[in-house]
């Protein structure tokens, strides 16, 4: 009896062992396709810039950057004192930046974008100034900036703000204006309230176009912070390491906070993709 016990225990151990086998193999094999070509093509872009940097010799290569750039790569949250900070302090400071100046940019964004669309007079009268102001680079309102508020810290929270701004403003704008017609006129028969009217019908005909602002602002709102820290003295932040770094000739350096800049870019995007699939599944 017992050891017909342990021969079922056995069975069913090893059909339990098999089913997990399987699920990871399922799972490779399904996934593969997915990550299979950006794989080959970082693989690849890391064996082409070996070779330029052995041929050049402008430029240290991927084997050099990770050599020169060891410690700063297994210690990101040192700290001691001032702007001698880790990457992973100098990124949190620079998102901190953005994610002030970037929530303050949607709501007022939002606020005037829906303001507009629902008025073609203000549209009119505005459009002009707005299309101006939103060609402005973020380097340029740099000078404005300091020369306004005395302060980096304010300064480049102002940077932000204008630069993530038009984005929002503008396609709020547009996504009020593209509302169908037939939503409209279901309002009017069914005598909607000015309330109810914004919640039913222009918020959620509305929100494609808002979201598509916010993930642009998102990318926008993390150049402009990078660029203004860059030419702002003696603030922690990542764009500051970087021209620190440029100043003391440590080229390695500079290209592992590309790789930081980059890689954080890419997980905002994909943080605003995600909110809006959740938000909006129809435009998954």
């Amino acid at each position: 009896q017992k050891d017909k016990k342990m021969t079922t225990f056995t069975t069913k151990r090893r059909t339990s062992n098999n089913g997990s086998e399987n699920f990871i193999v399922a799972f490779i094999t399904k996934q593969t396709p997915e990550i299979l070509p950006p794989l080959v093509a970082i693989v690849a872009f890391l064996a082409v810039w070996q070779i330029f940097s052995l041929t050049s010799g402008t430029l240290p290569g991927p084997i050099q950057v990770v050599q020169d750039t060891w410690e700063l790569i297994i210690y990101p949250f040192y700290d001691r004192g001032g702007i001698d900070k880790g990457l992973f302090w100098q990124v949190f400071a620079s998102l901190q930046r953005v994610a002030i100046s970037y929530t303050l940019a949607a709501v007022v964004g939002i606020g005037l974008g829906i303001l507009i669309g629902v008025n073609a007079t203000m549209s009119k009268a505005l459009d002009p100034l707005f299309q101006l102001l939103r060609t402005v680079p973020p380097l340029a309102w740099v000078p404005i900036s300091l020369a306004a508020l005395r302060q980096n810290e304010p300064a480049a929270l102002f940077v932000i703000f204008i630069t993530s701004l038009w984005p929002i403003l503008i396609n709020t704008a547009v996504g009020v204006k593209e509302i169908p017609t037939d939503y409209n006129n279901v309002a009017k028969v069914l005598q909607l309230s000015q309330k109810e009217y914004f919640l039913n019908i222009l918020i959620p005909a509305a929100l494609p176009y808002i979201f598509t602002g916010l993930r642009i602002s998102i990318g926008l709102a993390w150049l402009a912070i990078i660029a203004a820290e860059i030419v702002m003295s003696g603030i922690v932040g990542i764009g500051f390491f970087i021209w620190d770094a440029y100043q003391a000739n440590k080229v390695s350096e500079v290209i592992l906070a590309l790789v930081y800049i980059g890689v954080v870019g890419l997980l905002l995007d994909k943080l605003m993709a995600w909110l809006q699939t959740r938000i909006l599944p129809e435009q998954k």
